[in-house]
């Protein structure tokens, strides 16, 4: 079932991406990309604005819907979720003990005071 979403949900990008670059902008002539007034045949009367809009809608609309699919597949399969709104805790992390221990070494206390130089006698 995850195939077939997936396989969907590339076939309809690929789908957008088309469609988004056969539309035109908002000052193009129709004209400019089909060659002079046979273009407003081409998608019937109304030109292809509605159909193509349409077109566009259609397909967003069955992303999002593949896109969320996907991401309810891809969190079941992790593992992860939520138990009546509180996240789910790992117990081992909660029980584990801390040494006290560090792995910064520490300096060996000396009670040779000669490494120490005198302070001159100022007397």
């Amino acid at each position: 079932m995850e195939t077939i979403i997936v396989v969907v949900h590339v076939i309809v990008a690929i789908g957008i991406v088309g469609l988004v670059l056969l539309q035109q902008g908002k000052g193009a002539d129709a004209g400019a990309s089909f060659g002079a007034g046979a273009s407003q045949t081409v998608f019937g009367a109304s030109g292809s604005g509605n159909f193509l809009v349409r077109a566009t809608t259609i397909a967003a609309i069955i992303f999002f819907v593949t896109s969320l699919s996907l991401a309810i597949f891809a969190r079941n399969q992790s593992g992860a979720g939520s138990t009546l709104g509180l996240p789910v805790v790992n117990q081992d992390i909660l029980e584990e003990t801390i040494s006290a221990q560090s792995d910064i070494p520490a300096l060996e206390a000396t009670s040779n005071q000669s490494d120490i130089p005198a302070l001159p006698d100022n007397n």
